[in-house]
C-alpha cells in the first residue's frame, strides 16, 4: 500500500514506519524534524521535511496515499501548559491540515491520540466510553483532534480510526526532546546524574512498549473506524518505575523529589479489552523486558 506517516521521524512514528516497511508498503514520511531525527527513518522510506501546520495538499497529491497514519504532534504535557497556543496549532490545526489533504486520496486516517491525558483521573482501568475530562491543554487538543475525525466521518462519510496510547516507552525516545519518564530516568542513570520525581511519586501510569504500540497501530489497517485504547491494563507508580530502571541499569543512585507539576494526573490506566477483541492486539512485552531493551539501546547510543 501507499502510506503516509506524519511524525515518522519521531519516536513512535519511526517504529510504525519500520513495521510498515517490513510489510512491503510504500512509505512516505512527513516530519518537520523539530523533534524527529533523520537517522530514525528507514532507508526504505521517503522523508519529506515539512511542518503539518503548512498546506499539505500538493505533497499528498504527489504521494496519493491510500492510508495516512497521523502521529505528528506536540506531545509534552508540560509544554502544553506553558505554551497552549503552540500546542493547539500543532495538534488541532495540524490535524485539520492532514484530514483535508488526505480526504481526496486516503480511504483511512489512523490518528494517534492519548489515553492518560484525555480521560483525566481514573479510578479503575478506563474504557473507551468513559467520560473525557482532560486536565491539560495537551489532552484537550488531542480530544479536539478526535472530534474533528468524527466530524469528518459524519460530513464526508470517511472511515477513520483513533488510537489512545498509554505511556509509550522504548528505544529512540529522547530524554531531551519528546516527553517520556522512562527515557528521562534511564538517561540520567546512564550519565550517573540524579533523576527527579515530581511529587510523592505515587502517581501511576500504564507503560506500554513502543514495539507493541507499532504493532497495534499497523493492526488498525482496514478497521471500519472506532476508538481503541492501546495499553497493558497494568498500572505502575513512578517510584516503582524508577526502582525498576535502577535495577536494569545496575545503579545505586537515588532520585530526588521535586514539587508536583500543574496538570499532572495521579492515576492513569487503560482497559485494552476492545483492542484485543477487535484488533487482535495484546501487549506482548512486559515492563521489565521492555526496560532492559531500552537500557541496552541507551548504552549503545552512549558508545557511538
Amino acid at each position: 500500500m501507499r502510506v503516509v506517516v506524519t511524525g515518522g521521524a519521531g519516536f513512535i512514528g519511526s517504529h510504525v514506519v519500520d513495521a510498515l516497511v517490513a510489510r512491503g508498503d510504500e512509505v512516505a514520511v512527513v516530519d518537520s524534524l523539530a523533534t524527529g531525527k533523520r537517522e530514525n527513518v528507514s532507508d526504505q522510506a521517503m522523508l519529506h521535511v515539512q511542518d503539518i501546520r503548512e498546506p499539505l495538499d500538493e505533497l499528498f497529491e504527489e504521494v496519493r496515499p491510500e492510508v495516512v497514519f497521523h502521529l505528528a504532534a506536540q506531545a509534552d504535557v508540560r509544554v502544553s501548559v506553558d505554551h497552549p497556543v503552540e500546542d493547539a496549532e500543532v495538534n488541532v490545526l495540524g490535524t485539520i491540515r492532514v484530514l483535508g489533504a488526505a480526504r481526496p486520496h486516503a480511504g483511512q486516517v489512523v490518528f494517534s491520540s492519548t489515553g492518560g491525558a484525555i480521560y483525566g483521573e481514573c479510578t479503575e482501568p478506563v474504557r473507551e466510553d468513559a467520560p473525557l475530562t482532560p486536565l491539560s491543554p495537551y489532552g484537550a487538543s488531542k480530544l479536539a483532534g478526535e472530534e474533528y475525525l468524527r466530524m469528518y466521518n459524519r460530513l464526508h462519510g470517511t472511515i477513520h480510526v483513533c488510537l489512545r496510547y498509554g505511556n509509550v516507552y522504548g528505544p529512540r525516545q529522547d530524554p531531551h526532546g519528546e516527553a517520556g519518564v522512562v527515557a528521562i530516568f534511564l538517561g540520567a542513570l546512564a550519565d550517573r546524574k540524579q533523576a527527579r520525581i515530581f511529587g510523592e511519586g505515587t502517581q501511576t501510569r500504564d507503560y506500554v512498549y513502543v514495539g507493541d504500540v507499532a504493532r497495534a497501530t499497523v493492526s488498525s489497517l482496514g478497521q471500519e473506524g472506532g476508538v481503541f485504547n492501546i495499553g497493558t491494563g497494568r498500572e505502575v507508580s513512578v517510584v516503582e518505575l524508577y526502582e525498576l530502571c535502577r535495577q536494569v541499569a545496575g545503579s545505586d543512585v537515588e532520585a530526588a523529589h521535586a514539587p508536583a507539576r500543574l496538570g499532572e494526573l495521579q492515576r492513569s490506566v487503560l482497559d485494552p479489552g476492545r483492542a484485543a477483541t477487535e484488533l487482535g492486539f495484546m501487549a506482548m512485552v512486559g515492563l521489565e523486558d521492555g526496560l532492559q531493551a531500552t537500557w541496552e539501546w541507551v548504552q549503545a547510543e552512549r558508545e557511538e
